[in-house]
């Protein structure tokens, strides 16, 4: 009799024990579940953002939105405040989160890009300012190519000529700028280090470019599509002297 009533109670507490265990599996799974769908505040796209596009512009182009944790990568962006001096990366598309992964540092991303003609390519020099422009020329801009050749002996003296009119100037990159600079006019800023400039031509034009810079010397001229066009001379001492 004290066996069964012993046997009893034991059943009782192991059915009590194994409820508490129970409802105790089930919150923690409703928690781990609301930990999941718990609403993040997060910066969403409203709209197309081009490439380039500084942080202080993008106030009126994103809205904070309550969005799933779970839905939420971690370099997503909540507020704008830490992210000032930056610039988009890529293109950014209306519905997508703000990612930190996406915004850069100026010198970090090329300085303008354009679409490259069907049947062209590319080549990229790396030039110091005052052989483009000053630093002043940018993406979409035509330049005309001119080449030049230190003399090799007596009969093949120093040599310059305009090889290709209007070249399209593809993609721009340099280096950063200090801020010893600041305040300055950018139009008398006199840029630091060489830039990366990317041309577009044809198999032809493209050798140009390549020989030009393995063995010669490039300077570009801001040629626009107005601009005259002759049929250029192989300039030598003499006929810059004519």
């Amino acid at each position: 009799m004290k066996a069964r009533l012993l046997g009893g109670i034991a059943a009782l507490l192991l059915a009590a024990i194994g409820t508490v265990l129970l409802v105790t599996y089930v919150q923690n799974a409703d928690h781990r579940a609301a930990q999941g769908l718990e609403p993040t505040n997060v910066l969403v796209v409203q709209e197309k953002v081009p490439a380039g596009t500084p942080v202080e512009n993008l106030a009126n182009v994103v809205e904070l939105e309550s969005v799933p944790s779970s839905a939420v990568p971690a370099s997503a962006v909540s507020s704008l405040a830490e992210l000032k001096g930056k610039i988009t990366s890529v293109e950014l598309q209306p519905g997508e989160q703000l990612l930190a992964t996406r915004l850069v540092a100026p010198e970090e991303l090329v300085r303008g890009t354009v679409p490259v003609p069907d049947g062209m390519q590319e080549v990229t020099v790396q030039l110091e300012p005052q052989r483009v422009i000053g630093g002043k020329v940018k993406a979409g801009d035509t330049v005309g190519l001119f080449i030049s050749y230190d003399p090799e002996g007596e009969s093949s003296p120093a040599q310059t000529k305009l090889v290709v009119h209007k070249m399209l100037v593809t993609g721009i990159q340099r280096a950063a700028e200090s801020n010893d600079g600041a305040g300055q006019d950018e139009a008398t800023t006199v840029p630091q280090g060489s830039l990366l400039v990317t041309l577009a031509g044809d198999d032809r034009n493209a050798a140009k470019i390549v020989h030009g810079s393995e063995f010669g010397k490039i300077w570009l001229s801001k040629e626009p599509a107005e601009a005259k066009e002759s049929d250029p001379l192989v300039f030598t001492k003499e006929e810059v002297y004519r």
